[in-house]
């Protein structure tokens, strides 16, 4: 969870409560160093003050809804010390799924948080087919197809993938794909894993159409 607000003190509080409940959370007192963060760590969701020196909240939700392609349906809300019609709609028109009134009970901030993600989930889970060149794969039920052939995968090539396909585009760190596995994991083994999966694609190793390398970060899925 990704929290973005110029008030520090509150960024902590928020941040410490969200931890209280189970969240890895993280905070940011600015537009620029969230979007910063946004690009090599990924974040089930996000929450952005509206006021902020610079760019504001709507100004940063606007700019990542149209530049930043992993980014585009990552659930958002808004927190607003002003409780106007005009403010709220104007959020919800820039890319706010849903949004909070300062001040707030950090249970409501919770509940609002586990709603959107899971319509988020559910989302996901209704338009579950991954598309990338001439594959398709269905998340759900673990099947890689190529045309009609079925593609046999290993379980780490499976989770590999599965994680990867969650973000079509987004650059995962190595850490990020080793949390995924159910055991220890170096970056040595993600590369390893990486390289085989590509052998199943048919990918040119040195010049990789599907599973792109991101320098310093990792690796993403590329789907056009």
């Amino acid at each position: 969870m990704l929290v973005v607000d110029d008030d520090e003190r509150l960024v902590s509080l928020i941040v410490a409560s969200l931890k209280s409940h189970g969240y890895d959370a993280v905070g940011t007192t600015s537009a620029v160093q969230a979007k910063s963060t946004l690009l090599s760590t990924h974040f089930d969701a996000i929450v952005v003050d509206w006021m902020m020196p610079n760019e504001s909240g709507i100004e940063f939700i606007t700019a990542i809804r149209k530049s930043v392609t992993h980014l585009r349906d990552i659930p958002a809300i808004m927190l607003t010390a002003i409780d106007c019609i005009d403010n709220k709609v104007e959020g919800f028109e820039a890319g706010f799924d849903d949004y909070i009134t300062k001040p707030f009970e950090d249970r409501e901030l919770v509940a609002r948080l586990n709603a959107i993600i899971n319509r988020s989930t559910q989302k996901f889970v209704a338009d579950t087919l991954v598309k990338f060149e001439n594959f398709t794969f269905n998340p759900n039920s673990n099947e890689l197809h190529k045309g009609r052939e079925l593609i046999i995968l290993s379980t780490t090539e499976l989770t590999l993938l599965k994680t990867l396909s969650q973000k079509p585009n987004y650059p995962f760190s190595r850490a990020e794909l080793a949390k995924q596995f159910s055991f220890q994991v170096s970056d040595r083994t993600i590369d390893v894993q990486v390289t085989r999966l590509r052998k199943k694609f048919g990918d040119d190793t040195k010049n990789p159409r599907i599973i792109k390398s991101v320098r310093h970060i990792g690796y993403s899925l590329c789907c056009k």
